[in-house]
């Protein structure tokens, strides 16, 4: 079965994505062997030249290494993976803020967001714990026949 494309931007730069997602989700790991132009096209159903050009775009971000006899495999340059994880999270927190810039948002207050969901979270987890806590001495006190 094959991936799902946007018809509004090139199929290969949606490849190029796609491959870097599974880059960042550990689905495609360092030092992992990819497939073959042609399987890999297959199972994106795409043309093998389209899936060739997206496979050497990612080789020339340094994403993706040849081994002349051996084929291709995700770099295992654990600074290259970084800078990819940085961009992509980069990309995100400029949408997020462009995305609440247009409905009107100053700085301030988007900053005032993002602190304010980290101190939720922060109390949401400190609530758990306190409750996996007392559960935890409730068993031992039910276990030591108390």
């Amino acid at each position: 079965m094959g991936w799902n494309f946007d018809q509004n931007r090139p199929i290969y730069l949606q490849i190029i994505s796609h491959i870097k997602a599974m880059i960042l989700s550990g689905e495609c790991r360092p030092g992992d062997k990819i497939e073959s132009v042609r399987e890999f096209a297959a199972m994106a159903g795409v043309n093998p030249n389209t899936m060739q050009k997206a496979l050497q775009e990612m080789e020339g971000l340094g994403l993706i290494v040849t081994q002349r006899t051996s084929g291709r495999f995700i770099t295992e340059d654990d600074s290259k993976i970084r800078d990819l994880r940085e961009q992509f999270a980069l990309d995100k927190t400029q949408a997020y803020v462009k995305s609440l810039e247009k409905l009107g948002y100053s700085p301030e207050a988007i900053r005032d967001f993002v602190t304010n969901y980290y101190k939720k979270q922060s109390k949401a987890i400190g609530s758990l714990e306190d409750l996996l806590r007392e559960e935890t001495e409730q068993n031992g006190a039910s276990n030591t026949g108390v």
